[in-house]
């Protein structure tokens, strides 16, 4: 599955009232890793950029006066997201932003390019109902580490979303997975592996060590914190510690 994780920044807060997009991050992740492949363009927004708006992103007019403008990167920036799902934090605001720019150019609306778009907004309201749900508030809930971020920038928020994401879905506390070694269906390599008959063997069994099972708990208490509370498997008490001290 190929996705890709995507965040603008902006002059302002309504595309409708002439805002326009300054800044644009895309980061690719294919199978839930990532490629390494990001896109990224300054825009020349063609027009001043309001004082509050430069306090979130830094981003003068002066800086991006000789920044191409959005028609020039357009076929760039649709040819890398095409076919992927796009996931950002707030669709809405980016998704609503990019369209009026691509009506600007007379091209087709974001969804006609992208085979979806998912909202992790959306994903942590359900999770975490009731809470924070901005990127800098889950990153500390989730502990990824955004020290460096500063002021807002497209591609570092998008590589910081990258990792909220594979947390809030919960597979892995790494965007580093190898599976190369697994073979591929149809493609040969099938083993035959001769039965083996285990009672002849004598097996011991280790017990796990109290540091072991504080790790262990450690970790389910944390797939039940990330599962919202849908945690199914529980483990039972050992039987010498289900019975009372006389």
């Amino acid at each position: 599955m190929r996705q890709i994780f995507f965040d603008t920044e902006t002059t302002g807060l309504n595309p409708e009232q002439g805002d326009r997009v300054v800044d644009i991050g895309c980061v690719e992740m294919v199978n839930r890793q990532l490629t390494g492949r990001h896109l990224h363009f300054y825009l020349n927004p063609e027009r001043d950029m309001p004082e509050e708006a430069f306090r979130v992103h830094g981003l003068s007019s002066e800086f991006l006066s000789d920044k191409p403008k959005f028609a020039q990167v357009v076929d760039e920036m649709l040819e890398f997201m095409r076919d992927a799902e796009l996931v950002i934090h707030n669709a809405a605001f980016d998704v609503g932003f990019i369209n009026a720019e691509l009506k600007r150019c007379g091209r087709p609306l974001l969804h006609d390019c992208v085979s979806g778009v998912r909202d992790t907004l959306l994903m942590a309201r359900d999770m975490f109902p009731g809470k924070a749900n901005s990127l800098d508030a889950l990153c500390r809930r989730l502990e990824v580490d955004n020290s460096n971020r500063g002021l807002h920038g497209a591609v570092k928020d998008a590589e910081l979303l990258a990792e909220v994401y594979i947390r809030l879905t919960r597979g892995q506390d790494s965007l580093v997975i190898d599976d190369s070694a697994t073979p591929t269906p149809g493609q040969g390599g099938d083993l035959e592996v001769a039965a083996i008959d285990l009672s002849a063997f004598d097996l011991p069994v280790i017990a796990a060590t109290a540091e072991e099972l504080v790790l262990h708990d450690k970790v389910l208490a944390e797939l039940d914190k990330a599962s919202g509370g849908n945690r199914i498997w529980q483990v039972a008490a050992p039987a010498e510690a289900a019975v009372p001290a006389t």
